[in-house]
């Protein structure tokens, strides 16, 4: 006998058409759709040494502008931009099911390390992406893969509550070798009371610095 998912307890909040990605205002960044005028900015940063642990880039421009164009509904692409500032990098939340609330976070890139010194950019994107998971939509869960050799990245996903739930083993094929896959995953719960503390603490970290406090 098989069971279906149980019902969370928590209501969604005033849900999102998955039709278009709601833009997300924080403190620091802002979290805005992305749209083919970003092919150039985004493609910059795919061939990049920061983007070296994703998927390959697309081969030129043009294709970059036709893969943005072709993203399907039921992906929330983002481009997240300093307040009052440009944008530094992407981040998505992808394969969004509401029926099973889930969903998978992907392509985090921060592609103008520069620009993002000294405010805590990349935690609050974080923050603010999982808050419309899991407050607005209602999830109880996300996921997502990470590179093995990526250990930055790995590190830094743990610390703000992900589990490492598996291995894929040979998953992706990158500078002419197989690399596993780490499979990672956060629960509702372990959001609140894990996540979100360590979030707003890192950001309090930073608001000095941000703010020339």
């Amino acid at each position: 006998m098989t069971h279906g998912p149980t019902e969370s307890l928590r209501a969604p909040l005033e849900t999102p058409s998955l039709e278009a990605p709601p833009r997300l205002v924080g403190e620091f960044v802002i979290l805005r759709a992305l749209t083919c005028d970003d092919a150039p900015i985004t493609h910059r940063w795919r061939l990049g040494a920061r983007a070296r642990h994703l998927n390959g880039a697309a081969a030129s421009l043009e294709d970059q502008a036709r893969w943005i164009a072709s993203r399907p509904t039921g992906e929330f692409n983002y481009m997240i931009e300093l307040v009052g500032g440009p944008a530094i990098g992407m981040l998505s939340l992808v394969n969004i099911d509401l029926s099973n609330r889930r969903a998978e976070s992907a392509r985090f890139l921060i592609g103008d390390e520069a620009a993002a010194q000294g405010a805590p950019a990349a935690v609050e994107a974080m923050k603010l992406l999982y808050e419309l998971a899991f407050e607005r939509l209602g999830l109880e869960r996300i996921y997502g893969l990470v590179e093995e050799r990526n250990h930055l990245m790995l590190k830094w996903q743990k610390y703000l509550g992900m589990k490492e739930e598996g291995r894929l083993r040979r998953h992706f094929f990158m500078d002419g070798e197989f690399v596993d896959a780490v499979s990672l995953g956060l629960l509702a719960e372990e959001y609140r009371a894990t996540s979100l503390p360590r979030m707003r603490s890192l950001i309090a970290l930073g608001r000095p610095r941000a703010t020339g406090a």
